[in-house]
């Protein structure tokens, strides 16, 4: 697994299997946060690390998504470490299998039910920050899809928002996207909080990524017939 520290307070931990898995751990003075789980077999990894950085106890888990690649060390990290797991409200019926995710014909558990809870909400909507994170709800990947922006550091974890190519923003997987021109709707945030780093689950980072978003939106409302309403405001 490798490590990079990517700002003061934000590292990245990545691996390979046949596309890039990333995660992120966020330092605060009293501990830290994990967001995102990756892959099962990346928990040995997750858990070393976290020893070896010696800055506090895991304080809890954040989660861009309930997708099973981002939650799959979820398991083996709570039988080591008892932490909450947090995601947004609108993903958890899909986690726990109640529902299908969309454009998906069977429903599937990604988590036992009761081992995730719910995002905490602020007023008019917002979502409250937690581990030093801002959380902003952008769905269009996944119904329930967040990210997560550390102002000071100005530094955005977007999860399967984006991806990237040779530092360039590229559409989520359409695979797996359940409403492409949600994800581009929701995309716009890059416009709001105009980050300096942008992390990506599948993919290496964008530097200054506000700068590229009109030629993204452009692209990426073509190849999908997206009315300019969604995405010109």
């Amino acid at each position: 697994m490798k490590v990079e520290q990517i700002s003061q307070s934000v590292w990245s931990l990545s691996t390979w299997l046949v596309i890039p898995f990333r995660v992120w751990v966020v330092v605060e003075p009293d501990g830290v946060t994990l967001i995102d789980a990756g892959m099962p077999f990346m928990a040995k990894g997750i858990l070393s690390f976290l020893d070896q950085l010696n800055a506090g106890p895991l304080k809890q888990i954040l989660l861009t998504h309930g997708h099973s690649d981002h939650v799959g060390a979820v398991k083996r990290i709570l039988q080591a470490r008892k932490v909450p797991v947090y995601v947004h409200a609108d993903e958890i019926p899909y986690m726990e299998g109640k529902l299908p995710y969309p454009r998906r014909k069977k429903a599937e558990v990604t988590v036992m039910p009761g081992v995730v809870q719910p995002l905490r909400e602020a007023d008019e909507g917002r979502l409250e920050t937690i581990g030093g994170l801002v959380p902003y709800h952008t769905p269009g990947h996944a119904p329930g899809h967040v990210v997560y922006y550390h102002e000071e550091d100005r530094v955005l974890l977007a999860g399967d928002l984006f991806t990237s190519k040779g530092g360039k923003l590229h559409r989520p997987m359409p695979m797996f996207t359940a409403d492409m021109t949600e994800a581009v709707k929701s995309s716009l945030i890059l416009r709001e909080l105009r980050p300096v780093h942008l992390e990506i689950c599948h993919g290496k980072p964008v530097k200054n990524p506000a700068e590229q978003l009109d030629a993204y939106l452009e692209r990426t409302a073509a190849a999908y017939a997206i009315p300019d309403s969604v995405w010109k405001q």
